[in-house]
């Protein structure tokens, strides 16, 4: 069964052929029972015209041996008095169901008249209403059929009240019925067939894109090449916008892959120097115990702990890491970060409510600290760090120096990993290239920007939005 319906061409199919099944089983239905219905309306109508016609007969005074009665084959007669005797009979009449009185020969007595209808009984020689109708059979010269009855009431010259029964033969009705019914159970599982097989067709056409974006995953996966694109169909459908999302999915993916590959190289690479160097110290150290450049070790060793904390940060970042709800005061973070810097002055006014935004205190604090810190790097006699409120959504910290600030075409450059501009190639004074690809990290993930732009000074200006809590 999980095979039968193992794909979305087979699920499409019987899912199709199945409604078009059960639309088609409901309208033969209603066409059947419409049909059968109409005509038993025609077989009504055309006994109540023969039942009024016998007793118009019967209320002019005609004698019940001269009634000229039609045909027992279409239209059985049987004529009963109050008491239920037969007075007449359609000629050929064998035996009759149906109508209360089962007798067919003219006699006296006779079996109690069906349940009917109270009416009061017409005037002398006047003609009564129909009423009562039945469904029964007849036999007539040997052959059963189906018959609709209607009774009509008549009064003879005699003041006597007699009952006419008069039948319609419902064998077109039958044939008709049967004949709708075959042609039914034989085109409806032909209809059926040709939408199974046309749904079926269909379904390939439209899904033979899909089929293709599945192949070509299938290769890239195998090939670990991610600079492959699956194919795009030329429509503007879902299957399309599929492969579009397809290939931006990988596009992405490619980003991503090359970035971890670059980033794995480059901290190798920023590992290798400390460490190399930390060993060459050491070695020395070992062969000739004076010539041990303490202060050297030791900077060596911190470098190195800053560069492993930094990269444990952006792993953790990387990894989804949401910053914690608490609310940070920046204006006392700001203060807390310049403490000690001697070229740091903090420019923040008092505002209503303060400026608080919810994070976490620590990564919110390593941000202005890798802020400041670039900025002693490049000032040349000043860094100014002002806090404030941008409405009542966001908060803003600048932090500028009088530098020589950078160049337009390296403000998004200097936010990736390892990036260092010229002037900060020295490893002993700029760094690792990780603080402001670190800060901005933390900045979205506490929902907020950070950009660089030029300073009124003439050095470089950073600006931290935060929303505030």
């Amino acid at each position: 069964m999980r095979r039968l319906f193992g794909s979305v061409r087979a699920r499409a199919t019987w899912g199709a052929t199945l409604v078009v099944a059960v639309a088609l089983i409901a309208a033969g239905a209603a066409v059947l029972l419409s049909l059968r219905g109409n005509l038993e309306g025609r077989a009504d109508s055309e006994a109540d015209g023969v039942a009024r016609q016998i007793a118009s007969r019967v209320a002019a005074g005609t004698p019940y041996a001269d009634l000229d009665l039609p045909d027992a084959d279409d239209n059985p007669v049987q004529v009963v008095d109050e008491d239920g005797r037969v007075l007449a009979v359609s000629e050929g009449l064998e035996a009759i169901s149906g109508t209360g009185v089962p007798g067919v020969t003219p006699v006296r007595g006779g079996a109690p008249e069906p349940e009917e209808d109270e009416e009061e009984s017409p005037e002398p020689g006047e003609l009564g209403d129909i009423v009562w109708h039945g469904q029964g059979t007849a036999t007539v010269e040997g052959e059963r059929g189906t018959y609709r009855f209607a009774a009509a009431e008549a009064t003879d010259g005699r003041d006597e009240s007699v009952r006419v029964y008069a039948g319609a033969s419902l064998a077109a009705q039958q044939d008709a019925v049967r004949t709708a019914a075959g042609v039914m159970l034989i085109g409806f599982p032909l209809l059926l067939a040709v939408v199974g097989s046309v749904t079926w067709l269909v379904t390939r056409r439209a899904l033979r894109p899909v089929e293709g974006i599945r192949r070509e995953m299938a290769e890239i996966t195998a090939s670990e090449d991610l600079s492959r694109r699956v194919p795009e169909p030329g429509t503007h459908d879902e299957i399309a916008r599929l492969a579009r999302t397809t290939n931006e999915t990988l596009a992405a993916l490619e980003t991503s892959v090359e970035r971890q590959r670059r980033f794995v190289a480059d901290a190798s690479h920023e590992l290798r120097s400390p460490i190399a160097s930390l060993r060459t110290q050491l070695e020395v150290a070992a062969a000739h115990p004076g010539l041990l450049d303490l202060d050297g070790a030791v900077e060596d060793t911190v470098r190195l702990q800053r560069l492993a904390a930094d990269l444990l940060l952006l792993a953790r970042l990387d990894a989804g890491e949401r910053p914690a709800g608490t609310r940070v005061d920046l204006v006392a973070l700001a203060r807390e970060e310049a403490a000690g810097r001697a070229l740091v002055t903090v420019d923040a006014e008092p505002a209503e409510g303060g400026v608080e935004v919810a994070g976490s205190r620590g990564q919110l604090g390593r941000v202005l600290a890798n802020l400041l810190d670039n900025a002693e790097r490049h000032a040349r006699s000043s860094v100014t760090v002002s806090v404030r409120r941008d409405g009542d959504r966001a908060a803003v910290v600048r932090v500028a120096d009088d530098g020589n600030g950078v160049p337009e075409g390296d403000r998004e450059r200097i936010f990736e990993r390892f990036v260092r501009l010229d002037d900060a190639r020295s490893r002993d004074e700029g760094g690792a290239g990780l603080g402001l690809a670190i800060a901005r990290d933390v900045a979205v993930r506490h929902g907020g920007t950070l950009t660089a732009r030029g300073a009124p000074a003439g050095g470089a200006l950073f600006e931290l939005r935060l929303p505030l809590a």
